[in-house]
């Protein structure tokens, strides 16, 4: 029987430190030790499918907590069910002890492990829909409260239009005009686009 710990983190600047005290803690050699920093959305993930091929039947495996098995509570029960039943491994989620498939070898303690596992991951899974719930609403009223997100959009110089009639002459190019607005070339694109609509009403 070999002994192995899986990390996940939802990106790569989440810091893995916790869970990878965890795993020391429990003596777990630093090679059995597999880490995936990106979101769990979905299992094409190097680590974890890495550390999957190398499980065998008795062997035990070590995760922090339940919610970096997936990112929602179907994914989580069919990846338990998965690694219990059909590679036959023993899992034990440190954060929750009891849900530890060492301890639960009868059918009562199977059931009560069961029943234990889908509220977790029900839990797991509401409780990101309601963080993203919250932070999709704060934008909204952080828009409507003026409040820009992204870059800041640069404006275009006082003399963009004397440079666009030397530019449309030839008279400097292209990266002489964007040097001197201190744009790229698309943001330049974007604002004459918008400079010669903007003349043409005013022609017309």
């Amino acid at each position: 029987m070999k002994t192995y710990g899986y990390i996940r983190t939802s990106s790569a600047d989440q810091n893995e430190a916790r869970q990878l005290v965890a795993m020391k803690e429990l003596q777990i050699p630093p090679e059995n030790i597999f880490m995936d920093k990106q979101s769990g959305k979905n299992f094409e993930r190097t680590g974890y499918k890495a550390l999957v091929k190398k499980l065998k039947a008795g062997d035990l495996f070590y995760v922090l907590s339940i919610d970096r098995l997936g990112r929602n509570y179907e994914e989580i029960q069919n990846q338990w069910r998965f690694l219990t039943k059909e590679k036959n491994v023993d899992i034990a989620v440190i954060d929750m002890p009891l849900l530890d498939t060492r301890l639960h070898k009868d059918l009562i303690g199977t059931f009560i492990s069961d029943i234990v596992l889908q509220i977790l991951s029900f839990v797991s899974h509401s409780e990101r829909d309601n963080i993203r719930k919250r932070q999709s609403e704060g934008i909204t009223a952080a828009k409507m409260r003026g409040v820009q997100f992204g870059r800041p959009i640069k404006a275009a110089p006082d003399n963009f239009g004397a440079l666009v009639k030397q530019w449309e002459q030839k008279q400097i190019t292209t990266n002489d005009i964007v040097s001197i607005c201190g744009v790229s070339k698309a943001t330049f694109y974007r604002r004459l686009y918008e400079y010669q609509l903007i003349k043409g009403c005013k022609d017309m």
